[in-house]
């Protein structure tokens, strides 16, 4: 039987990387929803007004939303499909791109309600990262180390010593 960490981070795993190839389709695409994807780009256009260093550097607001809807798709994939390390890769680059977008919305000065889902999807992959990134839990039998160095298997606890009787 899986372990409830091993549950958690696959739950975690599918749910981000679907809700993440969902939102990146909206912006690279109107077939999902057409309202979401004007939304989005009139949003994105909000975002390069606000940061004319972007428009400087020949950034277009269509370049950025599709360059994040294509990492967020991409990502997203990683996350519900690839076993492994690659997820922990995907989940780290989705945070970086959540506080991005968090960071345009305060810029622009959007009220808590437009960005209050990635504050959530925020915390959420923050939380999945450093489930991930723990380490496994230690077996049931615990070792000891001994002066030399080598590890040797301790008795449960309560359980008597070797060689002699527990009297009751």
């Amino acid at each position: 039987m899986a372990s409830p960490r091993t549950v958690t981070i696959v739950a975690l795993s599918v749910a981000l990387g679907l809700f993440f190839v969902f939102m990146g389709t909206i912006k690279l695409t109107p077939r999902l929803s057409k309202d979401a994807y004007n939304e989005m780009k009139r949003a994105y256009k909000s975002y390069i007004r606000a940061l004319p260093l972007l428009k400087k550097m020949g950034v277009s607001s269509i370049l950025l939303r599709k360059s994040i809807g294509t990492l967020e798709v991409a990502c997203g994939i990683v996350m519900t499909l690839v076993p492994g390390r690659p997820k922990d890769v995907a989940n780290f680059f989705l945070l970086l791109l959540v506080l991005a977008v968090l960071f345009f919305h305060q810029l622009v000065g959007d009220p808590l309600k437009r960005y209050a889902h990635a504050l959530v999807f925020g915390i959420l992959l923050t939380c999945r990262l450093l489930i991930a990134r723990q380490p496994e839990e230690q077996p049931a039998e615990k070792r000891a180390v001994s002066l030399d160095g080598e590890e040797q298997p301790c008795a449960p606890a309560g359980a008597p010593e070797k060689g002699k009787v527990k009297v009751s």
